[in-house]
């Protein structure tokens, strides 16, 4: 599998408004888009999206912290990337499917830690963001 490197993170907060304050004020993350529950900060190569989340202290399948992190993937190395999970029986959890300009796929590690290969940059997706 040809990764081109690290792309983003998603992390499930409980305060938004709390979370932008640290990641802005104290990291020094530039933020691209807020929304009503979700957020998307640039820190250098990467971005970090922040998904406000109340109802996952009282979940079971989800906890606050890291929801997934991403690596970036050319889109002509994308689907032999797939046929490469789908061969070896990796937990596929959503995708592949297109979102805006970009390819994406989330897969589990035996551990059930949430992985994505993503062929967009942050600019792209924010263009088409949903």
């Amino acid at each position: 599998m040809r990764v081109k490197g690290f792309n983003h993170i998603t992390i499930n907060i409980s305060d938004l408004q709390r979370s932008l304050q640290f990641y802005q004020n104290v990291l020094g993350m530039d933020l691209v888009h807020r929304g009503r529950t979700d957020a998307y900060l640039e820190w250098g190569d990467a971005w970090v999206c922040l998904l406000e989340n109340k109802n996952l202290l009282r979940s079971k399948k989800k906890k606050l912290g890291v929801d997934h992190f991403a690596f970036s993937i050319d889109e002509e190395d994308f689907f032999a990337a797939v046929h490469q999970l789908e061969h070896h029986h990796v937990n596929i959890v959503r995708g592949p499917v297109k979102r805006g300009k970009g390819w994406t796929i989330n897969f589990l590690d035996p551990d059930g830690v949430e992985m994505e290969l993503h062929t967009s940059d942050l600019q792209e997706r924010m263009m088409v963001w949903e």
